[in-house]
């Protein structure tokens, strides 16, 4: 492993502990809330627990494609088609994370009013616009490495 890269390997690791601490942690508070609470509240809650279940295989498949992005830059990969692959793939995954919030952005707005907390409204604002800030970056990546592969393989057919 290059000394450039494994701190960002490391990164990587370290933000999926969140994920995995909400699993553990805050998916149970979120059934116990909604075993406690109204039938239409409940109803809520399952949705919102639902949108964070779906939206978790897109996150750790990004992950898993940052940390295959790492190694082709460990491999001397990084102007490659591997890589534009890697990066389109974590846009996808980012819109679709995106996308599955956004449908999911009115029960936050109802749980918010219900419990009268402004802060969860908030809370599914940012499920919405952080993966939706990843996605145009890495398009904009992908976008950049394009271009450079398409420079360095004219540079490889000028003699």
């Amino acid at each position: 492993m290059k000394k450039e890269t494994w701190v960002l390997k490391i990164a990587v690791i370290f933000i999926m502990l969140p994920v995995l601490a909400i699993i553990v942690f805050g998916f149970p508070a979120i059934i116990r809330d909604a075993a406690e609470s109204s039938m239409q509240m409940a109803i809520v809650l399952y949705g919102i627990l639902a949108a964070l279940s779906l939206s978790i295989f897109p996150f750790a498949a990004a992950l898993f494609q940052s940390f295959k992005l790492l190694n082709y830059i460990d491999h001397n990969e990084a102007f490659s088609d591997k890589s534009v692959d890697a990066l389109r793939k974590i846009k996808r995954y980012a819109f679709s994370i995106a996308a599955v919030h956004v449908l999911s952005f009115p029960l936050y707005f109802i749980v918010g009013e219900v419990d009268d907390a402004p802060g969860v409204i908030l809370i599914g604002l940012m499920f919405v616009s952080a993966p939706a800030v990843i996605a145009v970056f890495a398009a904009v990546l992908e976008k950049l490495l394009e271009n450079a592969l398409d420079i360095k393989r004219d540079n490889e057919l000028t003699i």
